[in-house]
């Protein structure tokens, strides 16, 4: 077969060589004349690539629905390859065809050089074998893949579309292959392939020309798929070098096999980050005085403080799983109970299991304020319990529900356990040593917080009245606008620490629960502050924190809006020279704000003091619940 391909195309060459009286020229003509032959084929090729974009939008989405389940990816991935008719092994047949004219050149040049004609000497010099100026070609070689990757990045449909590792591994196999090619053959195959490569480059503009991309593909929707999955690919970035293996990754494989190697697992506990854990306290330690129930708590943060308390408390199994990997695990969870505070869950990348349809999801508030306002619309759609605070969250949940035709979910009148252990420790306090009433400067880190857009005028006409001030940003505030931060203390760093203090230590909350008066803006810290210690704040109307546009439609005035007035006053930016007058009446009568806020408190926090008790009885019941469906289920299978 090979002879014949030599033969057929020594007929070619020889024609070529006829005309131009060059072998190098002869070489060049026959290089056009196979792309020319090959035309169809490419066209062919082409369509197959526009065939693989058409279908990447739903690839892509594929991949964001099941994020790392590799399996069931490739399961779409089939299904998706038959639905738009896509031959993935059609893109080798090029190559295919590319090394059965090697094979048949390589004959013509050696039957060129054998005969020892004029002018092709260097035509058959191999570089591996006799060196020299040879070397060239290999170099030649490798820098025409170099050119072709470079335009086939751009001008490909396909590759145009693959993702920079893609690129990367494409465009280097190429250049490897011609540079290993250009070694070990002669220097007119070498030759031959360099004009093929350049010639490519013409050959995929000639079919962009044919077969227009853009009349077949939604970009649109393609870039918007590819954003999506972007946003994943993004998560858990690598710590240190891409050469030095992550520190993490080993222990979090570990863990993440562990957890499913675990069969009946009752409750699931997720947590972000270890300054969650709070929030669950009360009710984990209820159920581990009061149950057996083995508690699985997964954590984004290898640092969680839940590894010590799981070293006190076999029943406690602690796992670190970063945001990648997570995803996955979430949709292969298979427990009875999973309590979280994660809002949107199943609305964005973080779902419900797909592999247990029955497991019970169980939200637990890290607010006492409401639930229409800084939350996302669908924030809580997709639980289906939820531990509300106080009575404000069950109507506005009701009210949702209603507006929207959505599935009722379970409410439980639980109450806010973080206060009610936030209150018996302030009863245990110490008075502060500060002889001095203590102003708390406490804002959010919001788009136009108070230090963004007043701190100057809020903490200067507080200066000199005897108070000490105490500016306490939110810890986000420093990590994301650390300079801004350095410079408002820059600018206050002649006024002594008894004055006013930039309090940078965010390990306790000893300056929260020492204040006399808290001056904050819309971080929900005003709620906690005033129901714990029952003294007043001073709420700044900087722009408010919305992230639900639709919150008025509810026809409920948020507790973020009302309790601004009954735990204390809030204030205009433009009347911020009341502030010291405003301060010192709220320090005159203590008395007054004392029962004023406690008014406000009842009527706010369901079961004062049992928060901890009524979550974990719902739990424990709820758990209970569950295996009773599944017992019942498994016996009437076996029937």
């Amino acid at each position: 077969m090979l002879d014949a391909l030599a033969q057929l195309f020594s007929l070619v060459v020889q024609p070529c060589y006829d005309l131009t009286g060059s072998w190098w020229m002869a070489i060049l003509l026959f290089t056009v004349i196979i792309k020319i032959v090959l035309m169809p084929l490419s066209l062919w090729c082409q369509w197959n690539s526009i065939v693989m974009v058409r279908l990447m939008p739903d690839l892509n989405r594929a991949k964001v629905k099941y994020f790392g389940d590799t399996e069931t990816i490739g399961e779409k991935q089939n299904e998706l390859n038959k639905k738009y008719h896509y031959h993935p092994l059609l893109s080798l047949i090029p190559l295919a065809a590319q090394i059965l004219i090697l094979f048949g050149l390589v004959e013509v040049i050696h039957g060129i050089t054998d005969g020892g004609a004029p002018g092709t000497e260097f035509l058959g010099l191999i570089p591996v074998e006799d060196g020299g100026l040879s070397w060239v070609m290999p170099l030649l070689a490798a820098l025409s893949a170099v050119v072709m990757g470079v335009a086939q990045n751009h001008i490909n449909p396909l590759q145009r579309e693959q993702s920079r590792a893609e690129k990367n591994s494409t465009n280097g196999l190429s250049i490897l292959l011609s540079l290993v090619l250009g070694i070990y053959v002669a220097a007119g195959m070498a030759f031959y392939w360099v004009c093929s490569n350049l010639m490519s480059i013409a050959v995929q503009a000639l079919c962009n020309l044919l077969i227009r991309p853009e009349r077949h593909v939604d970009y649109d929707d393609l870039h918007a798929s590819q954003a999506a999955l972007a946003e994943l690919n993004a998560l858990s970035p690598r710590r240190g070098p891409w050469w030095r293996p992550d520190p993490l990754a080993r222990r979090e494989k570990a863990d993440y096999k562990r957890f499913f190697e675990t069969v009946d697992k009752h409750l699931v506990v997720y947590s972000e980050s270890s300054g969650f854990y709070k929030y669950f306290q009360g009710a984990l330690e209820w159920l581990l005085a009061n149950s057996d129930v083995r508690i699985h708590y997964i954590t984004g943060d290898p640092n969680d403080q839940i590894f010590g308390i799981a070293e006190e408390n076999p029943r406690i199994f602690p796992y670190y799983i970063g945001e990648k990997r997570l995803i996955t695990l979430m949709m292969k969870l298979d427990a009875d109970v999973v309590l979280t505070t994660l809002e949107d869950l199943d609305n964005f990348y973080l779902k419900r299991s797909y592999v247990r349809k029955d497991t019970k999801y169980v939200f637990t508030f890290h607010h006492m304020t409401s639930t229409h306002l800084t939350a996302l619309e669908k924030s809580y759609d997709n639980h289906d319990s939820l531990l509300c605070v106080g009575p404000h969250q069950v109507r506005e949940i009701r009210r949702a529900e209603e507006l929207r035709n959505l599935r009722p979910k379970e409410l439980v009148e639980c109450g806010y356990d973080l206060l009610d252990r936030e209150i018996a420790e302030y009863a245990q306090r110490a008075r502060p040593k500060s002889k001095r009433p203590i102003v708390l400067l406490a804002p959010s880190w919001q788009d136009d917080c108070i230090l963004d857009s007043c701190a100057d005028e809020v903490i200067r006409p507080l200066l000199g009245h005897g108070y000490h001030v105490i500016v306490r940003p939110h810890p986000e505030y420093v990590k994301r606008y650390r300079a801004r931060w350095e410079s408002l203390v820059a600018r206050y760093s002649s006024h002594t620490d008894e004055e006013l203090t930039f309090e940078q230590d965010f390990s306790t909350s000893d300056s929260i629960f020492d204040a006399d008066v808290l001056i904050t803006d819309w971080s929900s810290i005003f709620c906690e502050f005033s129901f714990t210690t029952l003294k007043p704040c001073i709420c700044i109307n900087t722009p408010m924190k919305v992230g639900n546009p639709n919150w008025e439609r509810l026809g409920i005035e948020p507790t973020d809006i009302t309790l601004r007035d009954e735990v204390g006053v809030s204030l205009d930016p433009k009347r911020l020279d009341q502030l010291p007058q405003m301060v010192e009446d709220m320090l005159k009568d203590p008395r007054k704000w004392n029962e004023r806020i406690m008014r406000a408190r009842s009527k706010t926090v369901f079961n004062p003091g049992r928060g901890a008790e009524i979550a974990g009885h719902y739990l424990l019941d709820s758990i209970l619940s569950q295996q009773t469906k599944r017992e019942g289920a498994s016996i009437h299978e076996a029937r």
